[in-house]
């Protein structure tokens, strides 16, 4: 997409998700929104007046044939009391690929154009209706894979991060005026610019504030992207089965045949609110079958792409050196030892147990006999939290918000080392002041440019 600062036309789209269902909605904005739909609606009782905000029941009609096209609600939202702050119109029609692509055809033949992605939005920020860590949340209110992630997402909408955001840009703005009145004073710069005190509030408030947020992106980023859980073990362990039973389906093959699961499968599903995409692995073994063997290597390439190891131990089987060698590998990373299968006679679990007493918790479990399989999904949303946090965030940047803090903080050491020297000079000083403050203001949009905007933008789907 390519945006216009300016916008002169008015635009359209459909602005619900393809498929069939109740409703479907079409979307115009701009100036000529109303005068469009006169064009083509033709409302039960007649009237040339439209009310701003309020429901009209009627027919879509195409103006060249008469050609009913559909029964249908239509509400006029007069600017600036919108989503854009322009003329909208929305029309409610009986959802369906047909009919809503023949009403839109007859909108875009009446005057308005298609709509690129996000170019409502886009319209909503460039008429500040909302600033650009608003329009950013509404993507992802939209993308929302989680409970919380939906939650993080309404507060970022509802202006939380912009608050924190323009706290920090004003206190940096009050230092800034104390180095640039040292700059226009030369004379005076000693008694006008005093570096202990700013140094104090670089260090002591903005700083602080800023590790918070970037530490935030961290910890909300679990629920905003999920995580990536890997099954590994030996083979016929009883990974499959544990994959489907945490699926909750028959996804995975399961045979009592050694080696069934020759690649890797991955599939998503929710463990206490966490998006979690499960990946179930080759078993970890030697083999020469080379197919088999390309799925091992494959396992081990994936144990150093997960968040968390789930290791797999079937206690029917002693103590031996093959599964003592892969736990050393598997116990770099972030790893759950499971044992499974404790409901089978014979077994040797009190010889596992004795191994791990010293070294680590274990959770016992028999997929078979859905035995402690809610402990295990605490325990995995227990790990994977204290693993990557140590608290819910209330704000969560996005990796934009978060890469233009990291740039701010950069600016803002840079400026106390200046600070810190015998004779800090004013003008360097000045220089990195504003570019931390240039940092932090585009995150709400202030400091922008087109290719930006397009950036941002482009990701949102094309009726929003």
């Amino acid at each position: 997409m390519e945006p216009k600062l300016y916008f002169e036309d008015t635009i359209a789209a459909i602005a619900t998700p393809p498929g069939r269902g109740a409703i479907g909605v079409i979307k115009i904005s701009g100036e000529n929104s109303l005068e469009i739909l006169k064009k083509i609606f033709k409302p039960v009782k007649t009237r040339s007046h439209f009310e701003s905000h309020r429901f009209y029941y009627g027919f879509i009609v195409d103006p060249e044939t008469g050609e009913r096209i559909d029964e249908v609600l239509v509400v006029y939202m007069k600017k600036p009391y919108s989503y854009t702050r322009e003329d909208v119109v929305e029309i409610h029609a009986h959802s369906g690929y047909v009919n809503l692509r023949k009403i839109l055809e007859l909108v875009l033949r009446e005057g308005a154009r298609p709509a690129q992605p996000g170019e409502f939005t886009l319209r909503a920020f460039l008429n500040g209706r909302i600033d650009l860590a608003q329009a950013e949340a509404i993507e992802e209110i939209i993308s929302a894979r989680s409970e919380k992630a939906l939650k993080l997402a309404i507060s970022s909408l509802s202006g939380k991060l912009s608050e924190k955001v323009n706290t920090l840009r004003e206190k940096l703005l009050l230092a800034l005026a104390q180095v640039e009145s040292a700059i226009d004073f030369p004379e005076e710069d000693i008694e006008i610019m005093n570096p202990p005190e700013i140094i104090e509030l670089i260090e002591r408030e903005i700083i602080p504030e800023i590790d918070h947020l970037i530490k935030s992106y961290e910890e909300g980023k679990i629920y905003r992207e999920g995580i990536n859980l890997v099954i590994s073990g030996k083979p016929n362990v009883g990974k499959s089965s544990l994959m489907n039973a945490l699926l909750k389906e028959e996804r995975a093959i399961v045979t009592p045949i050694p080696g069934t699961t020759r690649d890797f499968l991955e599939e998503e599903a929710y463990l206490k609110g966490l998006p979690v995409k499960l990946i179930d692995t080759a078993g970890l073994r030697e083999t020469e079958d080379p197919v088999e063997k390309i799925g091992v290597e494959r396992a081990f390439q994936k144990l150093k792409e997960a968040d968390l190891v789930l290791f797999l131990i079937d206690v029917t089987e002693p103590l031996n050196e093959e599964v003592l060698n892969l736990y050393e590998k598997v116990k770099e990373y972030p790893h759950l030892t499971v044992l499974n299968k404790i409901d089978i006679s014979p077994n040797y679990l009190e010889e596992w147990r004795r191994l791990f007493k010293d070294k680590e918790e274990i959770i016992e479990i028999s997929v078979k006999e859905e035995i402690n399989l809610d402990l295990l999904s605490q325990k995995i949303y227990e790990k994977i939290i204290s693993e990557k946090s140590t608290s819910i965030p209330e704000v969560v940047p996005n990796l934009r918000q978060k890469a233009a803090l990291e740039k701010a903080k950069r600016h803002l050491e840079d400026a106390i080392k200046e600070l810190k020297k015998s004779e800090p000079l004013p003008e360097l000083l000045s220089i990195e002041l504003r570019a931390a403050i240039s940092s932090l203001s585009e995150i709400i949009g202030e400091v922008t440019t087109e290719d930006l905007l397009s950036e941002i933008f482009s990701r949102f789907c094309i009726g929003k």
